[in-house]
């Protein structure tokens, strides 16, 4: 396959020499040019001759993808786009997840992949570029969500496995470079237009969603070719499909007398305790805006200004019924009184108490995270040196509503409701159909109040729901300068050099606390708006139903509540300047009779990171809505330089047979959260050496992972079209992030609280630490061959198969994490599934393209966020999904250009499904059912 110059000195541009149906000219041939040499170069265009590309489709991507990988002096992944705006999947996580040893979590909320795990860590050791540049993150952590990078505005990525010293913004699993369209890397104009329909939920046995997704894209050329403009506009809506959920009140089904009810004539029964079940919708939309410009008046500059824009709504709803059925929520819920018992083995399998207060509740959480990323790169060729400088910047806000109502009969209501079931097992409470014999959908009794005087009461604070809006800032600015050069010392062929300097900053601003019905009187009730009503699962209980978005200030109340959690966890503010100078020299030779090439060289990091957080005095807290901790503003931080070489190696084995070598030290800094100086501390009056101060809090002087990498790749490759791979891989984590306890003095931190009885301020405080690591290694397999290969008959027809298996000696204490179930005292690496699998078969040809597509991954331990908007980790059973393509492409007559799509994702209606220790005890199961899509593109 003659796809590049063996001449090396040349930009990564000038080393491509394209035929007609090389696989390299994916429609993309920048995203794949800035990808393939020399990630710094985005995002520089091709001098190389333009040629017309008539390869299309299925076959398209796939030798696009091939062309990354065969080229790179790194050990790379690709995804490449099958047309213009054309990705195999909808989403980039979707897209990427189906490579060797990658593998994606899906949301939990709306069943779509969302954060990447790469070779068994966690996303947050994944460096994120775009057109190669870091971009900011929405969350605490610095992994970015791929939703907001529509697949239409992109024209490949690459994953890089090995790191070479120009990979600014590296991680220790990978770094992901998502590369856009050049203008003046196409020969003519071009423009597509798509449209697709969705139905979301389908095969499940709640109300569907619909959707749809809609694109343009215009490429063009102007005066003699020397400006280019490049503009994309991507859409995305979805309803959101009925899911349900449902809690058994983790299967308490106590005697009567436990639940506080008196007995039923002398019989003290099991009967149920209590219920929640849910319908949950998930609404989503996403909009995306690009625009590139570029301006080459000859060929020795060339200067590209790139902007994306993107904005993504996720919004969850939940409406549903929750109470005690003989029991008490309660100061304002009395216990009840079983009457109508029908008995079996000491269990009231069916009967009717009385005093029930259900809580009707409407949730809603809201998230708007919105990106705004752009640069300026200008290269300039003069007197054998090529000099490139790239300014940029990227900006995540991610504004987040959290509001929970209660409805239902206010505290000194005269009369209550009585709740009757049938069909109690006496072991599931979710086993019975439940009856009330009140009317949830009457808005005249069951009132927007604090029903069961959860807010503590008459003694209390009325709580009538609570409320949390906060917003989280990332905005990460760079400048890169560097300059290459041709050289003849030997088997040295280039020498590449640059600084770059990147300053982020990053805030979590958070307010929360009670809803609470204006008027003093903590009975206070208001009535619901609107006239919405919601069936809800399990029993069918209709509900009134309502969106509480906006009501603060309307309907409710603010009671601020300023515990340790919300003052420390968020809210704080860090700062990082990271400046890094690098060199990297390019090489080529023989060895023996056999070619190689490759390139070696070294980053020097230096950084500098500062924090301010807030440092709670917890013994003299009361910790309630309207009584605000103590708190002192304190702040922290340090610096630290790393020194990072790399080596990549090719060695050309003939035959069209690689075999690649990569060695490397790398780093990935931790969670922003976890550098926050804020913390808490009081008294712990239990201690085995006598009463001491103790406390948890974030790190400001917290460094990064760090680890050495090992890497070894054998590559047969079949021309363009096809290649064989097997890939092993040892990381050596010299450090990991921990939570360690270590002596302190709390006094520094400005603690002014009671001391303990020795009157001494040091103590005990749990926060990050630098910890010692361990390992983690596996090996790699792909094949990836079109079936022409074996018979001319078979002609269209092709697989993708790829395995990985990966093992780490990585465990972390579940007393130095929050994860959901702590039962066992370690937990292993989080994102490590030990087995993933992936498959696409796939035919095309004469314009019908068919696909089907497989991939699967064991259990692991994975992140989801909690009530309190808090990440925490939980166990996520393994899981296998199927996915299915048709597609039919005119290529003659006047609907030539039109290309008919149609989709089936999750065919198999594969749940999520978490655990609590092992995969038999499951704690949640979510359907997502499957997604129909089906559509339309138009390229002209």
């Amino acid at each position: 396959m003659k796809i590049f110059n063996n001449k090396r000195g040349q930009s990564p541009s000038r080393a491509f020499k394209l035929s007609p149906v090389a696989a390299g000219c994916a429609v993309f041939v920048s995203a794949m040019t800035g990808s393939v040499y020399a990630a710094d170069e985005a995002p520089a265009a091709s001098d190389a001759p333009i040629q017309t590309v008539t390869v299309s489709g299925i076959r398209r991507g796939i030798e696009a993808a091939i062309s990354i990988k065969k080229n790179s002096d790194s050990i790379v992944e690709a995804i490449s786009a099958e047309d213009i705006g054309k990705l195999p999947d909808a989403t980039v996580a979707e897209s990427i997840s189906r490579l060797p040893g990658v593998t994606a979590q899906r949301d939990k909320s709306s069943g779509r992949a969302s954060t990447i795990s790469v070779r068994g860590l966690s996303p947050d050791f994944n460096g994120a570029l775009l057109n190669g540049r870091e971009q900011a993150s929405s969350g605490d952590s610095r992994g970015v969500k791929f939703d907001l990078y529509p697949a239409e505005m992109l024209g490949s990525i690459t994953i890089y496995k090995t790191p070479d010293a120009t990979l600014v913004g590296q991680g220790i699993a990978s770094t992901i470079d998502q590369r856009t369209v050049m203008p003046l890397d196409f020969s003519k104009r071009q423009v597509a237009v798509s449209y697709k329909k969705e139905r979301t939920g389908v095969k499940t046995e709640f109300a569907e969603g619909s959707g749809s997704r809609k694109s343009i894209s215009y490429i063009d050329q102007f005066a003699d070719r020397t400006v280019g403009v490049a503009l994309g506009y991507v859409k995305f809506d979805d309803s959101g499909a009925q899911q349900a959920q449902a809690d058994g009140w983790g299967g308490w089904t106590p005697k009567l007398t436990d639940a506080g009810a008196p007995l039923y004539n002398g019989q003290n029964l099991i009967v149920p305790g209590g219920f929640k079940t849910d319908i949950q919708t998930d609404p989503k939309s996403n909009e995306g805006v690009m625009g590139i410009l570029q301006f080459r008046p000859n060929k020795d500059f060339m200067t590209t200004v790139d902007l994306f824009r993107s904005k993504d709504t996720d919004t969850t709803h939940k409406t549903g019924i929750e109470g005690a059925v003989c029991g008490s929520t309660g100061s304002y819920d009395p216990n009840g009184v079983l009457s109508n018992a029908t008995i079996s083995n000491g269990v009231a399998t069916s009967g009717t108490c009385s005093n029930f207060k259900a809580d009707i509740r409407n949730h809603v959480e809201a998230v708007v995270d919105k990106l705004n990323s752009w640069g300026w790169n200008s290269r300039l060729k003069h007197d054998g040196w090529t000099t490139t400088a790239d300014l940029a910047g990227s900006k995540v806000t991610h504004d987040s509503q959290r509001y929970e109502t209660t409805a239902g009969l206010p505290g000194d209501a005269k009369v209550l409701d009585s709740i009757s079931w049938t069909g109690f097992d006496g072991k599931n409470n979710l086993s019975p159909h439940y009856t009330t014999a009140m009317s949830y959908t009457d808005r005249n009794l069951m009132k927007l109040t604090d029903h069961a005087g959860w807010g503590g009461g008459l003694t209390g604070n009325p709580q009538a729901g609570y409320v949390a809006i906060g917003v989280t800032t990332d905005e990460v600015k760079s400048f890169k300068l560097n300059t290459k050069h041709e050289l003849a010392w030997g088997p040295i062929n280039m020498v590449e050099i640059g600084i770059n300097r990147t300053n982020r900053d990053k805030s979590r601003v958070q307010n929360e606390g009670n809803l609470v019905i204006p008027g003093g009187n903590p009975y206070g009730a208001a009535v619901m708006p609107g006239s919405d009503t919601t069936v809800t699962p399990q029993s069918g209980i209709v509900v009134a139903s309502w969106n509480p978005l906006g009501s603060l200030g309307t309907i409710y109340n603010l009671l601020d509540k300023k515990d340790q959690p919300i003052q420390t966890d968020k809210n704080w503010a860090i700062s990082e300047k990271v400046t890094t100078t690098y060199a990297k020299f390019d090489m080529d030779g023989k060895l023996g009779d056999m070619d190689y090439r490759g390139n070696f060289g070294a980053q020097y990091v230096h950084t500098d990171q500062s924090s301010t957080g807030n440092f709670v005095d917890t013994s003299t807290c009361a910790a309630t809505a309207g009584k605000p901790c103590p708190a002192t503003i304190i702040s922290g931080g340090t610096t630290y330089s790393d020194f990072l070489p790399s080596f990549n190696g090719s060695l050309d084995l003939g035959n069209d047979q690689k075999l690649r070598l990569g060695l490397a030290k790398v780093l990935s800094r931790g969670k922003m959260s976890d550098m926050r100086p804020g913390g808490g501390a009081s008294i712990d009056a239990g201690h085995a050496g006598g009463a001491i101060l103790t406390g948890g809090a974030g790190n400001p002087k917290l460094e990064p992972f760090r680890a050495k990498s090992f890497d070894l790749s054998y590559e047969k490759y079949f021309e363009k079209k096809g290649y064989i791979s097997i890939a092993a891989f040892y990381k050596k984590l010299d450090t990991y992030i921990l939570n360690v306890p270590q002596i302190v003095d709390f006094a520094t931190l400005g603690y002014k609280g009671p001391k303990p009885a020795s009157g001494s301020t040091v103590g005990i405080l749990t926060v990050p630490t630098n910890g010692h690591g361990g390992n983690i290694h596996g090996f790699e397999a792909s094949v990836n061959v079109p079936f022409s290969m074996v018979s001319t008959y078979l002609d269209g027809f092709g697989a993708i198969l790829n395995t990985s298996n990966t093992s780490s000696s990585v465990t972390l204490p579940t007393s130095g994490v929050t994860v959901e179930d702590a039962s066992n005292p370690q937990i292993p690496l989080p994102g490590l599934s030990k087995v993933v699998t992936n498959m696409r078969l796939y035919y095309e040809n004469h314009g019908l393209q068919l696909a089907v597509a497989m991939k699967k991954r064991s259990d692991f331990v994975g992140e989801v966020s909690d009530f309190q908007d808090n990440n925490q980790l939980t166990y996520i059973k393994g899981d296998k999904i199927v996915d299915l393509q048709a597609a039919y492409e005119f290529k003659t007559g006047y609907l030539k250009g039109l290309s008919l799509l149609a989709t089936v994702s999750n065919w198999t209606n594969t749940p999520f499904e978490r655990f609590n220790s092992t995969p038999d005890k499951v704690v949640e199961t979510i359907k997502f059912g499957r997604t129909y899509s089906f559509g339309a593109s138009y390229k002209f």
